[in-house]
């Protein structure tokens, strides 16, 4: 027996030091792509010596004596600390996932490639400046240099996933830095999902008013009645329902729902309103969280002199920051450039469509899928005149799509000639607010409202391309409309000069939180569909409580997360449910109400992750849009993930007859809005006891509200997960200017998905003093210290220092990256 013993210990201990060796192997494997940062390297493609500062944040602050040598500084340190996901992001610019990734990323290469954005972006090189083509050739080439080092150092691949995921990378290109600002605008236009959803919506619903509740528009001048959507074609050629394929919900996929298709937040002061007699901006762009962010933070040294900011790697190019002069930021634009048009087949020849004269046939060409592990899928591309074809499972099409018909797609990213990239780096190079301005005009996509600041001027306007519709567009671009008619299509774009704009307001405070900015008639509405409805109000009395603003009181306003919509619903919703009748006996649902309803009226409406009564509100509200929904919508009700507070809010103040969603039409009696109300926090209570317990004060709603920077494609790996994402509690909200986007589906509905990966102050009366902070981190590498770094500062609210002063990166430097030209 002592014998066996002992061999069992020998081979325990064998295992054990086996599978210690393992780890060790295998850190010594992954840790090889860890960046040097204090390094010399010859590289091919210099004019002369490059210097990469990175400060104690690993912010690489970059100088050369040319500015196509700063480019190439840029391109290499994105690669150093970012390879795979630029690989990622190309490869999903090109539908080129599923040669790595195999079957489960063929959706995503299906819809990228009828798309067709990278053949776009390919034709757009020749449409650049001179001097953005320089920059983007010497971008690519310090990319390519660090390819070559990672090659002949035995650098472990460039990045850990490679390992895991081991494909050739092909060198870098100008085109590819296009396509990902393309790819971008996949990630940020959502009007095609609305366009669509609004004509099932149409088809299920029997009154036009009901329409106008459950997707209402924005508060403002009301907007001309629109035909029925079912009039477009025959009586019977579209059912009221049709059960479609689910989008694909993939980490990798770009194309988002509606709820999570873009937001961001920007307000400036001019001198007028500030402290300090400067102008000051603050602005947080907001996009779905991952691991890293896609922000990564940079500073380049320009013959106009050093700017600062977030950057996307791949591209080269500050899209928000600042220099000594000038602050710009970022708001998505919610413009209509996407319209779906429903192509007529010729019933004796399908290859052909009813275009306006007559049948002509598709434009078409073949396109190979390489799969790994399976055998390739070639697929037959089509394009009409007005865009590309997309098939009926995907964007819920066939829906709304009747037989002998297909989808089209018409929008602006599609583009052959997109100078968004000329723009990006044009705006670098400008000193003043007027020369910004100007330098929007080569905007394309994705449409932004740019806020732009200088020493003296604040200023605001819509950079994008406008369709030019007809006043005689069928449906006003809402929903989708008969291709083959002259005035659906498209008449090009409108000069720059009708993109609204606001210069130097006499109120001295300019803001965007995605609101409606104008109220045009169409067609130079801009949208009909905008971000917000709620933020904005917030942010008005933040901003009009103070005569003057400090870059502090920016930052309060930056993370605020007092609720305008608990504090304007909870009063209506609940009005016949507070303080009724004697209290209830303890551990009956009646005193569970009783006591949820008690929290509630003492709250102030802040999304405070540590207080239980957010948790109490959302699931109250989220369980009243379905009750409400359900009904009416049957088996659409689950598309509405986030029901529209002004939906809400004509319901229970019977906005033109809104209150008919509260009667049950399936039940004999008739149901009033409160017994809606009731029923639905019980539902809402019995989903928080069935996870958190009865305890109502002890809820915290961060427990429910993590924020999930997780990693696309390592993430959902068992043990892996653990060392790859990053999850935190959060404060805020669906609507709230901290905003924390919650993902409104699946057994964790208020996961905080989407929000403000990147924030930025700055002060132009004292520019040192700006700040600036990304959700992760610098380093897409997770063995490095800077995966994650900045995490916590910005879960607390915190900033790092934004400074163009060279000394001071220096001073406290994580390393001196030197690239000397080859011989």
């Amino acid at each position: 027996m002592a014998q066996i013993y002992t061999w069992l210990m020998r081979i325990a201990g064998a295992l054990i030091a086996l599978g210690l060796l393992a780890v060790l192997s295998l850190y010594f494997l992954l840790s090889r792509s860890l960046p040097d940062y204090d390094a010399t390297v010859e590289v091919r493609g210099l004019t002369a010596p490059v210097e990469i500062v990175r400060d104690n944040a690993n912010v690489p602050h970059i100088f050369g004596q040319a500015e196509q040598d700063v480019f190439f500084g840029l391109g290499f340190a994105h690669a150093q600390d970012r390879l795979w996901q630029m690989t990622v992001l190309r490869r999903t610019a090109q539908g080129r996932l599923s040669e790595v990734f195999g079957p489960r990323t063929l959706p995503i290469d299906r819809l990228m490639r009828r798309f067709d954005i990278y053949t776009a972006a390919r034709s757009s090189v020749e449409a650049q400046d001179a001097a953005t083509k320089a920059a983007l050739e010497a971008y690519a080439a310090g990319v390519n240099a660090r390819f070559a080092q990672i090659n002949e150092d035995a650098l472990g691949r460039g990045a850990p996933e490679m390992f895991l995921f081991n494909a050739p990378i092909s060198p870098w290109g100008p085109a590819d830095s296009i396509a990902i600002i393309k790819l971008m605008a996949v990630q940020l236009s959502a009007h095609l999902p609305h366009e669509v959803l609004r004509a099932r919506t149409a088809l299920m619903l029997d009154d036009d008013a009901r329409l106008r509740d459950i997707l209402p528009d924005a508060p403002g001048t009301g907007v001309a009645a629109l035909p029925e959507y079912a009039s477009f074609f025959a009586p019977g050629a579209l059912p009221r329902f049709t059960q479609t394929a689910e989008m694909m919900r993939h980490p990798l996929m770009p194309a988002q729902p509606p709820a999570l298709s873009g937001a961001s937040n920007v307000w400036a002061a001019a001198p007028s309103r500030s402290a300090a007699g400067g102008t000051l901006l603050a602005n947080d762009p907001h996009l779905g969280f991952t691991a890293p962010a896609i922000w990564y933070l940079a500073r380049l040294e320009l013959a106009t002199g050093g700017v600062i900011g977030a950057t996307i790697p791949g591209v080269p190019a500050i899209l928000a920051g600042r220099s000594d002069n000038l602050g710009w930021g970022i708001t998505s634009a919610n413009l209509d450039d996407q319209d779906v048009f429903i192509e007529q087949l010729n019933p004796d020849n399908p290859e052909e469509y009813r275009a306006q004269n007559g049948y002509k046939p598709f434009t078409t060409r073949r396109s190979i899928i390489e799969i790994e592990g399976a055998d390739p899928v070639t697929m037959t591309l089509r394009w009409t005149e007005n865009g590309p074809v997309l098939p009926g499972t995907q964007y819920d099409l066939a829906a709304v799509t009747p037989a002998g018909h297909v989808a089209s797609l018409a929008w602006t990213a599609l583009s052959p000639r997109d100078t968004t990239l000329s723009a990006a780096i044009a705006l670098m190079r400008a000193t003043s607010v007027e020369q910004a301005l100007a330098a929007g005009e080569r905007f394309v996509v994705p449409a932004q409202n740019l806020t732009v600041v200088d020493g003296e001027t604040i200023a605001m306007k819509l950079v994008g391309a406008m369709p030019r519709r007809t006043a005689a567009h069928e449906s006003g671009g809402r929903m989708p409309s008969r291709g083959w008619i002259s005035d659906n299509r498209w008449q090009g774009r409108y000069p720059y000069s009708a993109n609204p704009e606001f210069i130097a307001p006499e109120g001295g405070i300019l803001g965007n939180t995605n609101n409606k900015t104008v109220d045009r008639p169409f067609p130079l509405h801009v949208s009909y569909v905008w971000g917000d409805t709620q933020r904005i109000n917030r942010w008005q009395r933040l901003m009009q409580s103070r005569e003057v603003h400090t870059r502090d009181s920016f930052i309060e306003a930056q993370l605020d997360t007092v609720s305008f919509t608990a504090r304007s619903l909870l009063p209506l919703i609940g009005a016949d449910l507070w303080f009724t009748g004697e209290s209830a006996p303890e551990g009956t649902p009646l005193r569970l109400r009783q006591e949820a309803l008690t929290l509630l009226a003492d709250w102030n409406g802040e999304m405070n992750e540590h207080r239980p009564e957010p948790l109490i509100y959302a699931a109250w509200l989220r369980a009243l849009g379905q009750r409400l929904a359900q009904d009416e919508l049957g088996p659409l009700a689950p598309e509405f993930t986030h029901h529209d507070p002004i939906f809400i809010e004509r319901v229970y103040r019977d906005v033109e007859g809104a209150s008919a969603w509260c009667d049950v039409r399936q039940s004999s009696p008739v149901e009033t809005c409160t017994d809606i109300s009731r029923l639905a926090l019980d539902d809402a209570l019995v989903w928080i006891t069935d996870r958190y317990g009865t305890a109502l004060e002890s809820l915290r709603w961060g427990d429910a509200h993590e924020a999930t920077h997780d990693h696309p494609v390592l993430g959902s790996v068992p043990v892996l997960r653990y060392f790859v994402n990053i999850r935190q509690s959060t404060s805020g909200g669906d609507n709230t200017l901290m905003r924390g986007r919650t993902i409104g589906t699946g057994p964790k509905p208020y996961l905080n998905v989407h929000g403000a990966a990147y924030r930025g102050v700055y002060d132009f009366a004292d520019p040192g003093s700006s700040v600036f902070v990304t959700s992760t981190g610098q380093s897409g590498h997770f063995l490095s210290r800077h995966y994650d770094d900045m995490a916590q500062l910005w879960r607390r609210g915190e900033y790092i220092p934004m400074s163009l002063d060279p000394e001071l990166a220096r001073a406290a430097s994580v390393g001196v990256t030197v690239l000397q030209p080859a011989p």
